[in-house]
């Protein structure tokens, strides 16, 4: 949309609002003050949040060699083949941890230009200015920015997907329809509910531009077959988890869920204090009163097409949607936002300036660390286990867990053992033991006392051995415990006898990943048992 072509409800108004440069030539300027903040808090902050168990994850399969690595997405893990493929090039660069948080802070700077670029076409400048700047203030924003997965890849790319449509739409040209299939393309193999996406673009075609159906069922098509890699990824992830439609599995609960759902995800958008929030929900009512036909309807299908699966889905019960997973509507429910800021007039740069602060304080309230680093002591000792871990571990060794303790052993040591069993999934478990070379080396669990699912989280832990003592060897590093089998475990029998005898000390401790860690041994020996491996596997020669 142009600029002399204005959004009902907001043209009049516009002018006595927020500053005339934000309109006028200026406008970049304004969006590149914006992404300087964000990429100096993103920096600044890189490391501030501890590392965390999923980064590890992507650098550990990162690790593998290119064709490994595609086989472990695309027919084991299932889930973001090009964040793992980008965690590839991290891991084999060496860069480690670092590494990974600088890519997400680079997708999350770089999707600010495209976030005010989609908001003006959608809405207007002075809209768009705003949006941004609500987007770069948002806790799912700054958090993401630092965190080592795909979401702000996500966002960059959906955001993408969104403003290249657009331009199809207006364009009709096989250019700007290539262009929209690339974008479609990355946003489905970043993220399953990708999908969600291109489904919403099905959806806003159908109602706002059935005048260019034909271009976009042919390009769709195109994606369609382009995007099978990826489908089927989806189906490995969705069978891992349990998620899928009809009988059996759980829901979210009907209607009412999904609203608080929605409600919280809105919340992290901009500022979860109820009353606040509020007033942030009317202030997107009144811009959508005020936007184009257009970009109500694109809004709305971004909006319901979601709400819609998640009143449909089946899922499992290690499923549990999260804001992340809507982070692709961020965009748009600031855009709603800011238009409503833009119709209060005068008062305009007040309610926004409120915004910002109120959004800051909940992203500080929701997660400290991002904004208060983590606490000395706990950085000391994890520097510490990681050292001794890099420094003891062998090659043959079998981990449990994507431990964020085993990243920085891997960094100080690239020889670090590359065999990880996932704690939250028992057929994987069970698939990536009995793959294992044996005799199997031994087996290390970590404990952690400062996690805050714990019952009473601690910055130091207790030294309580497992028994027998003799079994294992132990070491304590403030809030970590470092336990390992004394000799290696051989079988994948004597493994799981021996981790649920580790995991069993961390139940005594109340540590609060130790019953899913337990049910997970647990489903997995039942299994083996049932496929009479420990018979046939444990009597594998040294």
């Amino acid at each position: 949309m142009s600029e002399s072509v204005q959004p009902r409800g907001i043209r009049a108004r516009e002018r006595s609002t927020l500053p005339v440069a934000i309109a006028g030539r200026w406008y970049p300027l304004a969006i590149g003050t914006v992404t300087l903040a964000a990429i100096g808090f993103l920096l600044h902050q890189l490391l501030a949040w501890p590392p965390h168990e999923d980064e590890t994850l992507a650098l550990f399969v990162g690790r593998y060699p290119l064709d490994q690595l595609f086989q472990v997405v695309l027919e084991e893990r299932g889930g973001a083949p090009l964040h793992f493929l980008l965690a590839w090039a991290v891991a084999h660069l060496g860069f480690g941890l670092e590494g990974l948080r600088l890519l997400s802070a680079a997708f999350a700077v770089a999707s600010l230009p495209v976030v005010a670029a989609l908001g003006v076409r959608l809405a207007g400048r002075r809209p768009a200015f705003v949006a941004t700047l609500i987007v770069a203030a948002s806790w799912t924003f700054l958090f993401h920015g630092v965190y080592g997965r795909m979401y702000s890849l996500f966002l960059f790319t959906s955001a993408l997907s969104y403003l290249t449509l657009l331009r199809a739409l207006e364009r009709g040209d096989r250019r700007s329809w290539a262009l929209w299939i690339l974008a479609i393309l990355a946003t489905v193999a970043t993220h399953p509910y990708g999908a969600i996406v291109l489904a919403s673009q099905a959806v806003f075609v159908l109602a706002a531009r059935r005048d260019r159906l034909r271009q976009a069922l042919l390009a769709a098509s195109v994606v369609g077959v382009l995007g099978i890699p990826f489908w089927l990824t989806d189906l490995v992830l969705a069978g891992r988890f349990e998620v899928g439609v009809g009988a059996g599995g759980e829901k979210l609960g009907g209607p009412w869920p999904v609203f608080v759902y929605l409600w919280h995800v809105l919340g992290d958008f901009t500022t979860g204090w109820w009353p606040l929030l509020l007033v942030v929900a009317a202030l997107g009512a009144l811009g959508l009163r005020a936007l184009p036909r257009r970009t109500v309807l694109l809004t709305a299908a971004i909006v319901v097409v979601p709400t819609l699966a998640f009143l449909v889905a089946r899922l499992g019960s290690a499923t549990s949607p999260e804001t992340r997973h809507l982070i692709f509507v961020l965009p748009f429910a600031a855009l709603a936002v800011a238009a409503g800021i833009v119709r209060l007039g005068r008062l305009a740069p007040v309610a926004l300036a409120a915004l910002v602060v109120a959004q800051l304080a909940w992203a500080w309230q929701k997660t400290p660390p991002l904004f208060e680093w983590e606490p000395d002591a706990r950085q000391v000792a994890r520097v510490d286990a990681s050292a001794y871990l890099a420094a003891t571990s062998r090659p043959d060794d079998v981990l449990f867990g994507f431990e964020p303790l085993y990243l920085g052993a891997w960094e100080r040591n690239s020889a670090f053992p590359l065999a990880v069993l996932p704690r939250a999934d028992a057929n994987l478990a069970l698939s990536t033991l009995l793959d294992l070379e044996r005799p199997l080396g031994r087996g290390i669990w970590i404990l952690d006392a400062s996690e805050p699912n714990n019952a009473e989280p601690a910055l130091e832990i207790d030294l309580r051995r497992p028994k027998p003592e003799s079994a294992f060897e132990v070491q304590r590093f403030g809030p970590f415990l470092v336990i390992r089998t004394a000799e290696p475990v051989r079988t994948p029998k004597r493994y799981l006898e021996r981790a649920g005898e580790a995991i069993l000390v961390g139940k005594s401790l109340w540590i609060g990943d130790a019953d899913i860690n337990l049910l997970t041994i647990e489903r997995a020996a039942r299994a083996l048992r049932g496929y009479g491996a420990d018979r046939s596997l444990s009597t594998s020669s040294p």
